[in-house]
């Protein structure tokens, strides 16, 4: 019998010739990525070791990002903690070049790696075709201390891509459709690997944004064929693959989804559950106070751009705080460069430092008792960005924006088809 890609990678890792689903396996990792949302609480397990070491500091990466920049004494503390640690033991950090994941992609990542991180969204590195997963802070001390974990192995839902996107849809309506098709605890730790002659119309944005909110289906982690989008991504990262994995053609699937890409059309996932989608014309006159346009999922130039065209020569409702949030200093530049930032803020958009902001709910936009927000952040729970009697919706770039021109939940063509204002 062959194996999955999951499969396969955990193979590697572990030195075994062949592994199947439920089997456990200790592997060999090959990074460590880990953020100020509980790396404090890591350090301090780690100062109570008897022995504390760090069994490979190389494959450590630290990244500041969810309170960017400090916005108490409390999270001052912490990142002066994280900070002070890594610098004592030669950690790679960051502070300030954007979020976690985004920061991976950029510079770390690459085909057939097994990676942890201390954050849920770590399954976005399948988008290159590496297991990512996210583990709490004891699994990541032990990971830290010993350069090695156990896995369970998963099984793997098979999702084959035919097709194209039509024109105004985006990967961030595909990966939200599958939520809502197989719910938030279809996939309960399982592998998402994506094929099909579908996934060759899929940039790596798209890809990025897909696997990181498998999550959300409670995933174990997801996972891209690699392909020449795939080689073309790490070569112009200066990086090349580790291994090149496709699953086998008898490879076991715990189940096979066809999807016509054509089919797909603008999603929002309403208040209070990732899978509560609808098509997004069921939410067109919802009353919005506030946009944000970012986040690990939705924050890079693509979709900057698409945002940038909608708004460019309109302006932001006057009831509306509208948000934009570069997913990393370098789509910032990128978008400074190609005067996006400019768009923006000409349009009346708040346009701040790239970090986390809205999505995590802590530093930035936090809304109040009754408010609603429309995000393209990661998820949609009961006081998630902000008072538990708040209200998140989620949509694709082109539908946050678009909803922040208007003051109400609408589609992107109903504003294009609106006589643009003369500012």
């Amino acid at each position: 019998m062959g194996m999955t890609m999951a499969e396969k990678i955990i193979a590697a890792a572990a030195g075994a010739a062949s592994v199947k689903p439920g089997d456990i396996h200790t592997v060999e990792l090959d990074r460590l990525m880990s953020n100020d949302g509980t790396t404090h609480l890591t350090i301090d397990m780690y100062n109570d070791l008897k022995n504390p070491r760090i069994a490979d500091v190389g494959k450590l990466v630290w990244i500041v990002d969810h309170n960017v920049p400090c916005d108490s004494v409390k999270t001052a503390a912490s990142h002066k903690k994280m900070r002070d640690f890594a610098r004592e033991h030669g950690i790679t950090f960051y502070e300030g070049a954007g979020v976690c994941h985004q920061v991976m992609m950029e510079n770390h990542v690459t085909s057939g790696e097994l990676i942890f991180g201390a954050d849920s969204h770590t399954c976005a590195y399948g988008a290159v075709g590496a297991f990512g997963t996210g583990v709490g802070c004891t699994d990541y001390l032990y990971a830290m201390v010993t350069g090695k974990s156990w896995l369970l192995v998963p099984e793997t839902l098979k999702f084959n891509l035919r097709g194209k996107l039509n024109d105004g849809v985006y990967a961030r309506d595909l990966i939200l459709s599958i939520i809502g098709m197989i719910g938030a605890n279809g996939a309960n730790y399982m592998a998402m690997e994506f094929g099909g002659d579908g996934l060759k119309t899929l940039n790596m944005s798209d890809r990025i944004a897909i696997c990181n909110l498998c999550v959300e289906a409670g995933a174990k982690t997801a996972l891209m064929e690699v392909d020449e989008i795939t080689l073309d991504y790490l070569r112009s990262h200066g990086r090349e693959p580790k291994h090149s994995f496709k699953s086998d053609a008898d490879a076991c699937f715990a189940k096979v989804y066809d999807i016509d890409l054509s089919t797909i059309k603008p999603i929002v996932a309403k208040p209070h559950f990732v899978d509560s989608v609808v098509d997004a014309k069921e939410c067109v006159g919802t009353h919005i106070d506030e946009a944000f346009l970012g986040s690990c999922n939705n924050g890079r130039i693509e979709d900057l751009r698409v945002g940038a065209a909608l708004i460019k020569g309109r302006k932001v409702h006057p009831h509306v705080r509208f948000l934009v949030v570069p997913a990393s200093a370098e789509v910032y530049r990128q978008a400074l460069a190609e005067g996006i930032i400019d768009t923006f803020m000409e349009a009346g958009a708040i346009v701040m430092n790239a970090n986390c902001s809205v999505c995590w709910g802590s530093c930035q936009g936090v809304i109040g008792e009754g408010e609603v927000l429309i995000s393209t952040g990661t998820r949609n729970f009961k006081g998630r960005a902000g008072h538990k009697d708040s209200f998140v919706y989620l949509a694709s770039a082109a539908t946050v924006t678009a909803s922040a021109i208007k003051g109400e939940i609408v589609t992107a063509d109903m504003i294009e088809c609106d006589t643009v204002n003369v500012l």
